[in-house]
């Protein structure tokens, strides 16, 4: 599949929630060299840039074959997005959905100056491919979250560095309860005990109750979807 080296190796955008965790278990599959990047930019979920470190740890403890992939790790300050940003995940407000349509979660740009930054710290690494876990199946219609956006921008990265850039993103057209049969197939009961004990995906922040899917406050629409997709995968596995 792949014919270089350059070619064999990957940056995963990896927030520490369950669609990244995913993903890095999907690259850390398909690639002999993975590198991570994390984004601290005013998040109100602050707790997840925690929770990176623990998942990654994780990750080399249960599964040896992926330890010797799994390179370094990158954190970019991004702050000044959050304060741009009037958001409900920069600010302290409530969520709802604002004039566009959109709910007011969406970070204008977001998706598209991490993929900018990450394909800079790739290009100093010598890695192709840029791994995210953007979909539209279960995207609360962020636009910047479409694959139409993201082969575009692929497009752009590639003109604007003068190599060839690839984005993959294998939960594009997956929804919450295949995201959670992906897991299981790519790393067992072991890595679905990884994204629900370690990983952290609730808007709110909440780390105080743990459910059969995760932590969360089971109420924001984070977890609403990662709940009804945990209990249509293990309705089906039952």
């Amino acid at each position: 599949m792949f014919t270089s080296e350059i070619n064999r190796s990957a940056l995963v955008l990896f927030s520490g929630g369950q669609d990244s965790t995913t993903c890095l278990a999907w690259a850390l599959t398909h690639f002999d060299k993975v590198e991570t990047i994390g984004f601290n930019y005013g998040q109100r979920h602050q707790i997840e840039m925690s929770c990176r470190g623990l998942v990654l740890e994780s990750m080399k403890k249960s599964f040896p074959q992926w330890r010797g992939k799994l390179g370094e790790d990158h954190v970019l300050d991004l702050d000044i997005l959050g304060k741009i940003s009037d958001t409900s995940l920069t600010q302290d407000k409530e969520i709802a959905f604002a004039k566009s349509g959109l709910p007011n979660t969406f970070v204008p740009g977001r998706n598209l100056l991490f993929f900018t930054f990450a394909a800079t710290i790739a290009y100093r690494r010598s890695l192709k491919h840029l791994v995210g876990g953007m979909c539209e199946t279960d995207y609360s219609g962020y636009p910047d979250c479409r694959d139409n956006t993201l082969k575009s921008l692929q497009v752009s990265l590639s003109l604007g560095m003068d190599t060839s850039v690839v984005i993959d993103t294998p939960l594009m057209w997956l929804d919450k309860c295949q995201t959670w049969e992906l897991a299981k197939h790519l790393g067992g009961d072991k890595l679905l005990s990884i994204v629900v004990n370690e990983t952290h995906t609730c808007y709110m922040g909440e780390r105080k109750a743990l459910h059969p899917w995760g932590y969360g406050c089971n109420q924001c629409p984070a977890c609403e979807l990662r709940r009804l997709g945990f209990e249509k995968f293990k309705a089906q596995a039952s």
